[in-house]
């Protein structure tokens, strides 16, 4: 079991979580989605996280030749008119169920970090932080696009072991 800490102030940011070796495949984003929100289902199941190996979010920059997937993977981030560019994000973030942290975190909004009809993008950077006012999640959760939140690897810390007692 797995809890992850601010690395600012040592808050716990999560109960016990189980790792998965992969972040999971969203080969259909609507299979799953929510009627009333639109959101889709969350990549990472309840009560467990993945480590993302690839880069991931905000910044991005012009990518070498274009680049076009053969097919949706669902975890594309919505960019609208942007041209041709390639996440040079967080690599190492760790990908966790909204509901494991959202309590734990609130909203911070700077500029076009929390647009979305629906929910955030996730496209602008970090988009929540612990109550010590550390920077530490993107979550995307627009009606576009995933579901994911990602833990910044540099901003928050693992702690691998038996239970602790957490403080409400």
């Amino acid at each position: 079991m797995t809890i992850f800490f601010c690395a600012k102030c040592g808050t716990a940011l999560t109960g016990d979580l189980v790792a998965l070796p992969a972040v999971p495949n969203a080969d259909d984003p609507d299979h799953g989605r929510d009627k009333k929100t639109g959101q889709a289902r969350s990549t990472v199941p309840h009560g467990h996280y993945a480590i993302d190996p690839d880069p991931w979010g905000a910044p991005y920059v012009a990518a070498a030749a274009p680049c076009r997937l053969a097919r949706s993977t669902g975890r594309e981030l919505l960019r609208t008119g942007t041209g041709a560019t390639v996440s040079v994000g967080w690599r190492d973030s760790v990908v966790v169920h909204p509901d494991d942290v959202l309590p734990r975190l609130e909203p911070f909004t700077l500029e076009d970090n929390w647009l979305g009809c629906c929910g955030p993008t996730g496209a602008h950077g970090p988009n929540l932080a612990c109550f010590c006012g550390s920077r530490v999640a993107t979550w995307a959760a627009d009606c576009m696009g995933p579901n994911e939140l990602h833990l910044d690897p540099v901003r928050v810390y693992a702690w691998h072991g038996g239970a602790l007692t957490e403080s409400p």
